[in-house]
């Protein structure tokens, strides 16, 4: 689709395949976050992923398919542990990396040996995934190092006239990206927290190693998305603060708010305030995240101070993104 030209909001999963399997861009829905799917065995359509996003090639892309039964298609080799983990948790938040199948182009991968796989958990995303018969490339659809959408129109705002079409699913229901764990190396490494907890990885297979962030910006290829010191950002200034830190006094005006848990006397100073959720729901906190950040950079407040959250749970991966989101 030529850039400027109004980008259609479709229901129609059988027009969305259509248009995958023609090389097209269709943004589709996820439990975590709107993707900007391409077809991942074309490599031109995956080329037209960077380009819309204005990604850079060393940040490799997620393949999502409708079951493990497809894994075949998509991974030279399945170990052990990864048929584990999918029947564990497929469909669902986790991403795991494996050795690609020689169909699955450099680009895809940015030219790393291992590529991400995932079965999403949502209605939507599963019926095209099946109907479209093939792999879908599918990062965050929105332009680079942007927050991340979690509903139709946050996508079109993002990206529309920059692709083809937007496949309407409703709001995502988890609202964090999906954690990407390697299965690359003697032991599973996790790249990404994000929509799986810690804990229930570890429940499962035990006490697991997280990787460190990159400090910055640079053009070797990352191990994951997601793994840049400053991603998810708003164009407003952020500061993040202790959970159980006071807010600052005096108040400056126009500072905005991003916290969670019961309202305080405080609340009031502020410019704009978004509470994630007052009684301090961990899942609602994520689910609501994204969409407050982009709530409170649309209102242009001069800052954002953000509070924290617990250290556990989907809370690490809260704090993950916001820490990235401060930069």
């Amino acid at each position: 689709m030529p850039q400027g030209v109004p980008t259609p909001l479709i229901r129609d999963i059988t027009e969305a395949a259509q248009r995958l399997e023609s090389g097209q861009l269709v943004a589709l829905p996820t439990e975590t976050v709107y993707g900007l799917g391409a077809n991942a065995w074309n490599s031109e359509a995956v080329a037209r992923i960077f380009e819309a996003k204005q990604r850079p090639e060393f940040d490799p892309l997620i393949v999502h398919i409708a079951g493990s039964d497809q894994l075949g298609s998509v991974v030279q080799t399945i170990p052990a542990l990864a048929r584990s983990l999918a029947e564990r948790f497929w469909p669902g938040p986790l991403t795991l990396v494996m050795p690609k199948d020689e169909s699955i182009p450099d680009l895809v991968t940015s030219g790393l040996p291992g590529v991400g796989v995932r079965v999403p958990d949502h209605p939507v995303a599963l019926k095209l995934l099946q109907a479209t018969g093939c792999p879908i490339a599918a990062p965050s659809a929105n332009l680079f190092g942007g927050v991340s959408p979690t509903t139709a129109e946050h996508v079109l705002l993002g990206l529309g006239g920059r692709i083809d079409a937007v496949l309407d699913g409703g709001p995502c229901q988890i609202g964090l990206e999906s954690t990407v764990v390697s299965l690359m190396g003697d032991k599973p490494l996790v790249l990404r927290l994000g929509g799986l907890s810690l804990e229930a990885l570890e429940e499962a297979i035990g006490p697991i190693q997280v990787a460190e962030s990159n400090s910055a910006l640079s053009d070797a290829a990352q191990p994951a998305p997601g793994m840049l010191s400053r991603h998810y950002a708003p164009g407003t200034l952020m500061i993040a603060m202790d959970a159980d830190d006071s807010v600052p006094l005096p108040i400056q005006p126009g500072t905005a708010l991003l916290t969670w848990g019961p309202a305080t006397k405080e609340y009031s100073d502020f410019a704009v305030v978004k509470n994630l959720s007052e009684n301090g729901d961990l899942r609602e906190c994520a689910a609501n995240f994204f969409a407050a950040l982009r709530c409170l950079d649309a209102a242009n407040p001069d800052v954002i101070i953000a509070r924290r959250f617990p250290d556990h749970g989907l809370g690490r991966a809260l704090n993950d993104r916001l820490q990235r989101a401060c930069g």
